[in-house]
């Protein structure tokens, strides 16, 4: 199984800021008042990334997941995370063939290009770490075959901060690989009203029609990799990334991962601008989303419940370091 190459003639800035703003409009009729978020969660798309959406029931994390897939034209696999859930129940199984005499390979939930892993944490260890080879490599490994998975190939993630009852911390090494950690919170008391009077029966994602398609996605992928991050723009976010190691309220700081990462998104960034280079604003506006769940406060305790401070502390660092001119 092989995944599919990216265009070779990534896209004019003009035409991906054109499909987002086509996708963010249709997104944003089912996630209402939310706009940085919508924003956001395709910037994170586009980025090549994963997304970590951490926040109460019932805020439409799950629609936002489910919107996002079907905005894009990506197929979508949703899996609830439990404590039975093996390995095999994602990544798929060797079943044995009385036709052929052979062992062929089954694919799991995770061959889809969105993959919607709802209330990860409490999934054992053991499925986390299957699922953290797919999100770092784009493929799984079963009874030492390796299978590729499809591109674009996008993990959205759930977890709710305040339910940790039978819950299994998300380790260092997966929170690194989610991109962007966002919270919804919740919605206006102008739209929640809206909501009340207009829901119907029918669900607001199953109206959702497809705006982009798969290949159409991984051209804007090709299009965020070549965006240009002039000099002066890379050592601001090495100075950045530098400010949170020797900032006296973070145990940890920014890993050079970290600032591959924020380079990658604030390359997506660029494009709702319709510009093939990264400004300093680029990278200041997706600071926080892009660092908050992989730097630790100092005498924290791990976990969810820290994702607050450490918002805070990064936003000092933000407003220490000056930005290039």
């Amino acid at each position: 199984m092989t995944a599919p190459a990216l265009p070779r003639s990534p896209l004019a800035a003009s035409a991906a800021h054109a499909l987002l703003s086509r996708a963010s409009e249709a997104l944003g009729r089912v996630i209402r008042g939310k706009r940085s978020a919508v924003e956001l969660a395709l910037t994170t798309v586009v980025a090549g990334g994963h997304l970590l959406l951490e926040d109460a029931p019932g805020v439409g994390k799950t629609t936002l997941a489910e919107g996002l897939a079907r905005v894009c034209g990506l197929r979508l696999a949703r899996i609830q995370f439990t404590a039975d859930l093996m390995p095999a129940d994602v990544t798929g199984v060797q079943v044995f063939s009385t036709t052929s005499g052979e062992f062929q390979f089954r694919p799991g939930p995770l061959f889809h290009e969105l993959v919607l892993a709802d209330e990860l944490n409490r999934a054992p260890p053991r499925t986390q770490s299957a699922l953290l080879e797919a999100m770092a490599h784009a493929h799984v490994t079963v009874d030492g075959t390796t299978h590729l998975l499809p591109r674009p190939f996008v993990v959205v993630a759930t977890q709710n901060p305040l339910d940790l009852a039978g819950t299994y911390p998300l380790p260092d090494a997966q929170l690194d690989r989610f991109l962007v950690r966002l919270t919804l919170g919740h919605p206006s008391a102008e739209v929640e009203a809206e909501l009340v009077s207009t829901r119907g029966l029918v669900e607001p994602v199953s109206s959702l029609a497809a705006v982009l398609d798969p290949e159409q996605v991984r051209s804007l992928q090709a299009r965020a990799a070549t965006t240009h991050v002039a000099p002066e723009v890379a050592h601001y976010l090495v100075a950045l990334a530098r400010a949170t190691r020797e900032h006296p309220g973070l145990e940890r700081g920014a890993s050079t991962r970290a600032v591959l990462s924020l380079t990658a998104a604030a390359r997506a960034r660029a494009l709702w601008e319709a510009r093939d280079f990264v400004i300093p604003q680029d990278v200041a506006d997706l600071f926080v989303p892009t660092l908050a769940h992989r730097v630790v406060p100092r005498g924290a305790m791990q976990g969810v419940a820290t994702r607050e401070e450490a918002s805070a502390l990064l936003e000092s660092v933000l407003a220490s370091v000056p930005a290039p001119r």
